[in-house]
C-alpha cells in the first residue's frame, strides 16, 4: 500500500479528509481513516486512556457505541478522542451560528460637508454624525472640492478639523484627512469608553 497523496510512499501517511457541516470545515480523521502506528487516546469523559494502536482504540470506541476522532493530528503521538461525532458536529455548528449572531457589524456611514458650509449646517451634520457614532458605526466625512476650491484645499482641511473638534469627545480619527482626487476624506470611529 502506497501513500494516497504520493508525498512519501509510506503506508502510514493516509489522506486527510475534509468534512463540511453547515459551513464549518473540519480536518478530522474518523474511525478506520486513522492509520498512525500509535495514538494517544482520551475517553468520552475526558480521561486519558494512554498510548495504544488505532485498532485497539477503535475497538474501545465501538464497544461504547461511539466514534474515534483524531483531534490533534500534529502531536506526537497524535491525540484521538472517543466521542459521538454527530453530536460534536451539531454542537460545533450551533456554536458557529451563535458566534455569527452575536457578531456586531460595523457600518461605514457618510457625512458630506462643503468648504463653504455655514455654522448651522455644520451643527446639523455633527448631530447626525453623533447618532451614527453612538450606534457604534464609523463615519466617513467627505468634502467635494469644486472649481477653484482645488487650489485652496487647506480651507477644506480646516472645516474637517473644526468638525472633528465638535465630535472629539465621542470620536477618534481612524484615518486622517486625505485628498483623493477632488475629495477630502476623513474617517472617524467611536471613541472607546
Amino acid at each position: 500500500m502506497v501513500c494516497a497523496l504520493n508525498c512519501c510512499g509510506s503506508p502510514l501517511c493516509g489522506p486527510i479528509l475534509f468534512f463540511e457541516v453547515d459551513g464549518i470545515k473540519t480536518q478530522n480523521q474518523l474511525n478506520g481513516e486513522i492509520r498512525d502506528r500509535e495514538i494517544r487516546v482520551i475517553s468520552q469523559t475526558g480521561e486519558m486512556l494512554g498510548v495504544m494502536s488505532p485498532r485497539e482504540a477503535l475497538r474501545l470506541a465501538e464497544e461504547a457505541g461511539l466514534d474515534l476522532v483524531k483531534i490533534s493530528p500534529n502531536a506526537v503521538p497524535p491525540v484521538c478522542k472517543i466521542m459521538d461525532w454527530g453530536k460534536f458536529k451539531f454542537e460545533q455548528a450551533k456554536k458557529e451560528k451563535e458566534n455569527r449572531r452575536n457578531q456586531k457589524v460595523v457600518e461605514l456611514k457618510e457625512v458630506q460637508l462643503s468648504v463653504t458650509i455655514d455654522v448651522g449646517d455644520v451643527n446639523v451634520k455633527a448631530r447626525q454624525a453623533t447618532k451614527f457614532l453612538e450606534a457604534g458605526n464609523k463615519v466617513k466625512v467627505t468634502i467635494r472640492l469644486r472649481g477653484r476650491q482645488m487650489a485652496h484645499a487647506h480651507l477644506g482641511r480646516d472645516v474637517m478639523m473644526n468638525f472633528f473638534e465638535m465630535l472629539k469627545e465621542i470620536a477618534v480619527i481612524e484615518k486622517p484627512v486625505n485628498q483623493e482626487g477632488r475629495n477630502l476624506i476623513m474617517i472617524l470611529a467611536p471613541a472607546k469608553k
